[in-house]
């Protein structure tokens, strides 16, 4: 889970002055919102209903989640803001350009 946070943190995904992917969330300070959403890694391989069978128990991925929260509120000073665990929520955003990253730890 640290070496997630750390990639989370350190991954360079904001433009610089070129437009190029230069920059990470620590490099420019900004706010980040953490939600757990476990059927981003749903299992689409067959069938017509997404499956979850690989998905960790509620309480494991509750730990695990609330582990990932606290090494990122330790380690980055732009603020983290969370979501509640395993509730239905709607979450607001937007999303800047085309660009989607699945991190893995």
């Amino acid at each position: 889970i640290r070496r997630l946070a750390e990639r989370l943190l350190s991954y360079r995904v904001f433009g610089d002055d070129a437009g190029k992917m230069n920059h990470s969330l620590t490099d420019t300070g900004g706010g980040l919102l953490l939600v757990s959403q476990f059927t981003l890694a749903a299992d689409t391989s067959s069938g017509n209903r997404p499956g979850f069978s690989t998905a960790a128990p509620p309480e494991e991925a509750e730990r695990a989640f609330n582990q990932l929260v606290g090494i990122c509120r330790e380690k980055h000073r732009g603020g983290v803001e969370t979501g509640r665990f395993g509730a239905h929520m709607v979450v607001d955003l937007v999303n800047d350009g085309p660009v989607t990253f699945l991190l893995r730890p």
